[in-house]
């Protein structure tokens, strides 16, 4: 019976091989190709040309992003695009028209490819977006170039088109002998690699056996030969505590700027913005920048919070482990510095005071946890108004602050056999979340399994919830005083933030717990007299409250927009905060040991 249905096996075989082949263009990957130029930089404007093949059905969608991961707030870059034109292989034009913000909808027909040109306005120097001009260019792709509607995992290849004498660095892997074309196996590595097109200065080092480099376009007043011994500790210290570099080769993209400041980053590089002539005045912020957005590299893009890739680059992408993802690395960015050397443990220290003393200060800390900040990063975090210290907190600062009391947490747990050092390395290691992001329950189970026990009322309090923490016990553990207030005499104050302006001093803010907050003074308010002496400053404005005294009653005259009022109001005496974390003078030989190991202090150093 077999051997007579073997001839008709092989037949159906056939046939249906045939078939398969017949049908295959409908399963074949689209082939997707842009030419980016920029004939004119000085206008701003970058010509872009896409060129996509192996298409089927009647209609295709190209998307722009609307927000660039690492910066969470929609960006609509749509809005800089103009000039869509569609043609088919034949340069026949073809119908597009715009059906929702970022989409463009192509009625093709029966084509099967089609080339669309666009153009895109690009005048914003920060390194979320895109920036073209006589000097040089910079950009996110995804602020740039389109996908095809679901069409995220094709691969594309981006072939640059420079000014002369212009040069050409990005991350992306370069098409071997076709010069200037790079290429990407999908849209999240493509929009993931940015680029930088001009005369940039390039400093080159080797760490862990790996090339990177340092990008760097603009003058400044660096020191390049202390700028790449730097990095290069940060990128060895931090490589040492993770196991190993987790790329081929790493990219830094400096842009100098004469003021302003920031960094993004991204699997395999990272762009910042950096003072041009800050180096001397302020060499510890941009270390400080670079050790954070580096750390990344683990916390962030290979160890991956829930919603954080893939992307739906059409959208807000939800998640609660923004204090995780920002605020762990505020905390290892110091962390970082200190054990690869590049500042004392005293200076550590007082950074992490700093850190407590600006959550403590905010009263929004008291309404809104850790998580649900993370979660409202979308609309507060990058819409800051005069309300937020008393309706939000900070994920990045009060994460840092959180972060540092679960690692001393955990070392006191395990008596210094354990860290959050080995959460991270758990997580980045663990097989099942290298095919999956991790979740909450996921970060605190990692916490819990290191600390050999249950952290639930720690995660409860701290980060699901809006209790204070408990600094001192968790501090004592390895032997650190925290101090509060100054050691000078309490002194009379409003308790409100304000701001000189030319016609006496603008209210900036009011905090919920101040006198100014309960007597009726509002965010805004332009303050001019002071029992009848105008208010030349704050510095004048503060002398002036002082002096009054305890229990005293000042007349306060201002505008509130258009209307004049005044207002009875009493200071209150306060001890000016001053928050400093000192070793005690009472460290038992245990608690200076755990001491030592957390700031890698002698033969205790991890």
């Amino acid at each position: 019976m077999l051997r007579r249905s073997l001839p008709c096996l092989v037949f159906l075989a056939s046939v249906l091989l045939s078939i398969l082949g017949t049908v295959r263009p409908v399963f074949a990957v689209p082939e997707v190709a842009f030419t980016v130029s920029m004939p004119q930089p000085w206008t701003h404007y970058l010509d872009v040309e896409m060129r996509v093949s192996g298409l089927t059905g009647k209609t295709a969608d190209l998307v722009m992003p609307v927000w660039t991961p690492g910066s969470y707030l929609i960006r609509e870059h749509a809005r800089n695009v103009q000039e869509v034109r569609v043609s088919d292989s034949g340069d026949r034009s073809l119908p597009v028209r715009k059906v929702s913000k970022n989409i463009w909808r192509i009625e093709k027909g029966a084509a099967t490819a089609f080339t669309a040109r666009y153009r895109v306005y690009a005048n914003q120097s920060t390194v979320q977006t895109a920036e073209v001009n006589d000097v040089h260019a910079f950009w996110n792709n995804g602020a740039v170039l389109m996908h095809l509607g679901g069409g995220l995992a094709h691969p594309a290849t981006l072939a640059i088109r420079p000014p002369e004498n212009w040069r050409i660095a990005t991350a992306l892997d370069a098409v071997p002998g076709v010069e200037n074309t790079f290429r990407a196996p999908n849209f999240d590595i493509l929009y993931d690699s940015p680029v930088e097109v001009g005369t940039f200065k390039e400093l080159a080092f080797t760490a862990m056996e790996k090339p990177h480099r340092i990008i760097i376009t603009g003058r400044g007043n660096y020191d390049p030969e202390r700028m790449t011994a730097d990095v290069k500790k940060i990128v060895e210290t931090a490589g040492s505590l993770m196991g190993g570099l987790p790329y081929d080769r790493y990219t830094f993209f400096l842009t100098l700027r004469p003021q302003g400041g920031g960094g993004l980053e991204h699997l395999t590089s990272t762009a910042l913005i950096f003072p041009s002539f800050g180096f001397r005045t302020n060499y510890l912020a941009f270390l400080s920048l670079v050790s954070h957005e580096f750390f990344h590299a683990w916390n962030v893009k290979r160890i991956r919070p829930d919603a954080l890739g893939p992307f739906d680059y059409s959208g807000e992408n939800y998640t609660r482990n923004l204090w995780i993802a920002e605020g762990i690395t505020s905390y290892y960015e110091w962390l970082l510095l200190q054990r690869a050397g590049l500042i004392p443990a005293d200076r550590f220290l007082k950074e992490m005071a700093d850190g407590i003393a600006s959550v403590e200060q905010t009263p929004g800390r008291k309404i809104r946890s850790l998580e649900e900040a993370s979660f409202d990063a979308w609309i507060k975090y990058y819409r800051p108004d005069e309300n937020s210290v008393n309706s939000q907190v900070s994920y990045y600062t009060k994460g840092a602050v959180i972060g540092m009391l679960l690692d001393l947490t955990l070392r006191a747990a395990t008596g210094g056999a354990k860290s959050l050092d080995d959460v991270l390395r758990t997580l980045f290691n663990d097989p099942v979340l290298r095919k999956r992001n991790y979740t909450p329950i996921d970060f605190q189970r990692a916490c819990e399994t290191v600390a050999g026990r249950s952290l639930e009322t720690f995660f409860a309090d701290y980060v699901r919830g809006t209790r204070d923490p408990d600094y001192e016990t968790v501090l004592a553990a390895v032997g650190l005083n925290l101090r509060r207030e100054s050691d000078r005499p309490a002194t009379n104050s409003l308790g409100a933030r304000f701001a000189d302006d030319p016609l006496g001093v603008r209210v900036v803010s009011v905090p919920s717990d101040s006198p100014a907050y309960v007597q009726g003074i509002s965010a805004d308010d332009l303050l001019i007299a002071i029992d009848g002496l105008r208010i030349t400053g704050s510095a004048f404005l503060a002398e002036r409250i002082r002096e009054a005294g305890p229990g005293a009653t000042l007349t306060l005259t201002l505008f509130r927009q258009e209307r004049l009022k005044t207002l009875e109001i009493k200071p209150e005496m306060r001890k000016t905060p001053e928050f400093a974390l000192t070793p005690s003078d009472k460290s038992t030989v245990e608690q200076t040991r755990l001491r030592n190991a957390w700031l890698g202090i002698g033969s205790n150093a991890p």
